[in-house]
């Protein structure tokens, strides 16, 4: 019986949410993720990759934190439109997070080093070339050779700094534009993000007593 109210209240949400053609919801949970906490970014490993920013996962045993990472695009000119959490029903749905050509709605969700509640301001593609902010992104010069500096975009996280958007969190609403990007063609998580989150979720379960899987 629970089971299948918990598939009923994911059709519910999954409808709700698929009128703003947002990212797809993978499940739905009761509880609120906590705040985002502010981390330092590791250098970026060499040019072509793009950060990704760590983002709260829900497993058995609550909420684990996902450390962000720098990953290399599936192609060129891709971008990426970190996952978030939205609130609605009572519920909160995670959306998953996606490459496109454009980064699209991500809840308003302050995840920093460039991704500041809307858009990407870490860098750009020039061409085949992606461009680094090291106004946002630290970035070492002898290791990578496409940067530039603009110090305008610069954004202070100031809490407290929801991890959700909707009722007492972020109260941001999707541009047409977002919107758009939602609805174009885009692909899910890279072979190395799936690898990465997986080894978050297995040192989530070791934390707690539980064999590796």
């Amino acid at each position: 019986m629970k089971r299948k109210l918990a598939m009923f209240l994911t059709l519910v949400l999954a409808t709700f949410f698929a009128a703003h053609a947002f990212a797809g919801i993978q499940f739905v949970v009761k509880i609120a993720p906590p705040p985002i906490v502010v981390f330092d970014q590791p250098a970026c490993p060499g040019d072509g990759y793009i950060w990704t920013p760590g983002y709260y996962q829900y497993g058995d045993y609550g909420y684990y934190w996902v450390p962000g990472q720098w990953v290399l695009p599936p192609s060129v000119g891709l971008l990426w439109t970190p996952g978030y959490w939205g609130f609605v029903g009572g519920r909160y749905a995670w959306h998953e997070g996606f490459w496109g050509p454009k980064v699209g709605f991500y809840g308003g969700i302050n995840y920093g080093n460039g991704y500041f509640g809307a858009g990407f301001t870490g860098g750009h593609w020039e061409g085949t070339v992606f461009r680094h902010n090291t106004a946002v992104s630290n970035v070492d010069r002898s290791k990578v050779h496409n940067t530039y500096v603009d110090r305008s975009v610069v954004q202070e996280i100031k809490g407290p700094n929801h991890a959700f958007n909707g009722k007492g969190g972020s109260k941001a609403q999707p541009s047409g534009g977002e919107l758009e990007t939602g609805r174009s063609p885009h692909q899910g998580p890279t072979p190395v993000q799936v690898s990465h989150a997986q080894e978050a979720h297995n040192n989530h379960l070791a934390a707690h007593g539980n064999p590796r899987e």
